[in-house]
């Protein structure tokens, strides 16, 4: 009984791991996005969607104002200007807020392998719950 404790316990472990080491590289990835992108977005590499001089004049507008004033996109739009200084840095913010999809990824095809279609199950769950969200189908009316 208690070999196979260990086992369970050292297949535990083994998949923590791998689900650290995948979430621990995927912040290291945003991290330097996000460095890289204010980098160049302060050293003026990369220009200004919203040019510095127009700031102190829309800083105060409601949302809706701000973004038809300065055509800003809402949702995924940001895509379309990530070249752009002032929305590259979402760049790095989006790695970051996706950085458990490939670790989670990972283990279902780990519990596949182990024919552990429970755990394997509950982590495409996890990933279809996460992609719904970041899709912005549920805005709740915004």
């Amino acid at each position: 009984m208690s070999a196979i404790k260990t086992i369970s316990r050292q297949q535990q472990q083994a998949e923590a791991s791998r689900y650290a080491l995948f979430v621990h590289w995927g912040t290291r990835v945003g991290e330097v996005a996000l460095v890289l992108s204010f980098a160049a977005y302060l050293f003026g590499l990369l220009k200004p969607h919203v040019p510095l001089e127009q700031l102190p004049s829309v800083w105060s507008l409601p949302l809706t104002d701000y973004l038809q004033r300065t055509g800003t996109p809402t949702g995924w739009g940001w895509l379309a200007l990530a070249y752009e200084g002032d929305l590259s840095n979402l760049i790095g913010i989006a790695l970051l807020a996706g950085c458990s999809l490939p670790p989670l990824l990972s283990l279902i095809f780990l519990y596949v392998k182990q024919r552990d279609y429970i755990f394997a199950g509950i982590c495409a769950l996890i990933v279809a719950v996460l992609l719904l969200a970041a899709s912005g189908i549920l805005t709740g009316g915004h």
